[in-house]
């Protein structure tokens, strides 16, 4: 095994808890295209299930336990976990000046915030982008740093993988079209159960959409979609582009990001939340968050969304969940804490 340099034993100094907290903070100085985008790349990829995996002494048996499918391990994506934000574009720059960065470092007083300030703005500096538009990536790229190793982070070739069509799309455009709803029409206003709304399953595909008849749980809308063939895609897709098994919120195949139109999505229900918690994906109390089960998000508008390339059932074991009740006894300190500052956030629509 490497030995780590001190850069990666600061990074590793700090818990979910200090990520969490740390992505808070940060929020008001990512660019409105990636606050969104950002938030849900950590669920995605949370640390607390990567340090478990990491330090159990049987980790086949884990992940049988718990029932762990597709790619969840970030070594295999460093350069394409993060293709569903803007600041994707700048990632080759991002991930040079992260190990140059930390190739260099030697010891500082600075917070794990200010250490992602300040990589973001040396990639200004060299770039003349945006400092908002960088934030969001070089926290997603530390995080993968972390999960990675520094060694094969170093070595991966930092590929874009946006075509130049969507690579040239400004933040503002991409902005607007997650807030345009479908035309129904010049008597859209007289119709009601017969509206149908457009979902993005990916921003950088032309054509990468389908459309959800309106109140419609976005797996179902998704199930009609038989323009390709899904399971050779992806072994989880039985059915349609999202991934799904049962239709009733036990499984946590379907759970997706929402990039954009979370608030043009039916309300968590308490079926919905009690198995969120369950699968460890999101500890929430917002009636309308970032991460939601496609199964029993409604669609009443038009909505763009990312599918995580994973599911699993893990927040039963970490976290000591009685799903019964409201009462939840997490494993450790850390994934307590962590546990509080979400629900903080979401309170203030944050996370």
């Amino acid at each position: 095994m490497n030995k780590k340099n001190a850069f990666e034993q600061f990074l590793d100094s700090h818990d979910e808890t200090a990520w969490i907290t740390t992505v808070m903070n940060l929020l008001p100085e990512i660019h409105e295209v990636d606050r969104s985008a950002t938030q849900i790349w950590f669920r995605f990829y949370p640390l607390e299930l990567f340090r478990v995996l990491q330090t159990v002494e049987d980790k086949t048996d884990l992940i049988l336990k718990f029932d762990l499918k597709g790619n969840y391990e970030l070594v295999g994506q460093i350069d394409t976990s993060h293709q569903f934000l803007y600041g994707h574009r700048y990632w080759k720059e991002v991930k040079n000046e992260i190990v140059r960065y930390a190739e260099n470092f030697q010891t500082t007083e600075n917070d794990l915030g200010d250490e992602i300030k300040q990589i973001a703005r040396g990639v200004c500096e060299k770039t003349g982008t945006s400092d908002a538009l960088l934030v969001g990536i070089t926290a997603v790229g530390l995080m993968t740093l972390v999960q990675a190793g520094l060694e094969k982070f170093k070595t991966a070739p930092g590929t874009i993988n946006i075509d130049q069509k969507h690579l040239r799309k400004l933040p503002e455009t991409i902005l607007a079209e997650r807030a345009k709803d479908d035309s129904q029409g010049i008597f859209g206003f007289l119709k009601t159960v017969d509206k149908k709304w457009t979902v993005t399953y990916d921003e950088n595909k032309t054509g990468a959409k389908f459309k959800a008849i309106d109140t419609e749980e976005i797996a179902s809308a998704a199930a009609r979609d038989q323009s390709q063939n899904w399971l050779d895609k992806d072994a989880r897709c039985v059915e349609g582009v999202i991934p799904v098994e049962c239709r009733s919120a036990a499984c946590g195949t379907c759970w997706v990001g929402v990039l954009g139109g979370a608030e043009k999505l039916s309300e968590v229900a308490r079926r919905e939340e009690k198995s969120m918690k369950r699968f460890g994906y999101l500890y929430s109390d917002e009636p309308k968050p970032l991460i939601r089960l496609a199964c029993q998000a409604q669609a009443q508008g038009a909505v763009s969304i990312v599918i995580p390339p994973w599911n699993g059932v893990f927040g039963k074991y970490l976290y000591k969940e009685s799903v019964m009740d409201e009462t939840l006894e997490p494993a450790t300190t850390s994934a307590k804490a962590s546990r509080t500052l979400v629900k903080e956030a979401t309170k203030n629509q944050l996370l």
